[in-house]
């Protein structure tokens, strides 16, 4: 099992491709970008992959690219101040200790580590897998064939690998009732290390400045009962509907739709999640969002990511034949998941209110709230590594 084949560069495939590396594996790592995806929203890491990336050796430069977003201030519809928290009071994060980088920040930390020992293959992607029992012949969609003993999808949410493997999405796509749009745009109001958000019952939009600098992200989200497929492939389509969405709303929301009628880095998707009964078939496994993703309600898809790559490369090296190794793996690691997949359930994020009674109810939360155990969620620490 020397020659293992990943798809995808983002978080979970560079971790996983380390490790491998370390253990004496022969990788190589497909993108379909033509390089390191950088920009992108800030996400945590915290609980046992703060483990993970000590042991990376990649603690210290991710502390250096720590955001340290100070505030984040809850709006009315007219925009007046209901509250304003330190991040960590609503995340169960620990100060001092949990990182938030930004997503192309962690992915160039992450590339580092393994560029010079790993081969990537930037530009191109798995066309067609054929599982064999003496290995998996792969070709890409550059024309190139190829024989690998393992192949693991490690490429996010809507897997390519999934659905070559295991069959449409669809049957393990949990919608949890709601889209979003994300976009950089201008800083107008000036903001610096923190995060506004203005809520109306199933409709939100915040602002959020990783830094102080001249833009901002701009985040729309709003509640919808059915996922809106005709739009997942038509970005006319998706500005029309936040649009339509939005339209009529106050606060700075005109601005936020006009910025992401013409931003060029728009990304629209719905709120969900991935629940499959198993993670591999014969030599194929998947890894981080691909197999599990938890939704980014729950803030802890990259901690998951980098857990599982760890656990799998672990499994991987102990000795066992592949489908002993790939049952070891996801023995070790389902129970971590699926606490973490259970922090939101459909219908429910706290955030983002549906009804009038919700979002006063959360109002209310908001302004009662103290901060959260100093030790940080007990489900983000459910898991041990040898």
């Amino acid at each position: 099992m020397s020659r293992v084949l990943i798809s995808g560069a983002s978080i979970a495939g560079p971790a996983l491709a380390y490790w491998l590396n370390r253990h004496g594996f022969e990788v190589t790592v497909v993108e379909k970008a033509a390089a390191i995806r950088g920009g992108g929203y800030p996400i945590d890491i915290r609980g046992t992959a703060l483990e993970v990336v000590r042991r990376m050796g990649v603690r210290d430069a991710l502390a250096k690219a720590h955001v340290d977003s100070r505030r984040i201030s809850f709006l009315g519809p007219d925009g007046g101040l209901i509250r304003a928290l330190d991040p960590q009071t609503l995340t169960g994060g620990v100060e001092g200790r949990d990182l938030e980088v930004r997503r192309g920040d962690l992915t160039e930390i992450l590339y580092g580590t393994v560029r010079d020992d790993v081969e990537f293959l930037f530009g191109d992607s798995i066309a067609t897998l054929d599982d064999r029992a003496d290995g998996v012949e792969v070709t890409l969609r550059g024309g190139t064939r190829r024989v690998f003993d393992l192949v693991v999808g490690a490429d996010g949410l809507h897997s390519h690998t999934r659905g070559l493997v295991f069959g449409p999405e669809e049957r393990f796509h949990r919608y949890l009732g709601y889209c979003f749009a994300g976009f950089t745009m201008p800083n107008h109001l000036g903001l610096s290390h923190e995060a506004v958000m203005w809520n109306v019952p199933g409709r939100a939009a915040a602002l959020y400045a990783v830094g102080d600098g001249a833009t901002v992200h701009g985040f729309l989200n709003f509640s919808r009962d059915e996922p809106p497929f005709h739009a997942f492939r038509e970005p006319a389509a998706q500005r029309d509907l936040v649009a339509s969405v939005f339209a009529g709303d106050g606060w700075e929301v005109p601005r936020l739709v006009a910025a992401m009628r013409s931003a060029d880095d728009l990304f629209f998707d719905v709120v969900s999640q991935i629940r499959m009964p198993r993670w591999s078939s014969g030599r194929v496994a998947l890894v981080g969002d691909a197999a599990h993703a938890p939704s980014f309600l729950t803030g802890q898809g990259t901690s998951l990511a980098l857990v599982g790559a760890y656990t799998l490369a672990r499994e991987l090296a102990a000795g066992r034949d592949h489908v002993a190794a790939f049952e070891a793996y996801e023995r070790r690691t389902r129970g971590f998941v699926e606490m973490n997949q259970a922090l939101v359930s459909a219908g429910d994020a706290a955030l983002f209110p549906r009804t009038p009674e919700a979002l006063a109810r959360r109002d209310g939360m908001l302004r009662g709230l103290t901060a959260l155990s100093s030790g940080g969620r007990p489900e983000h620490s459910a898991i041990t590594l040898d």
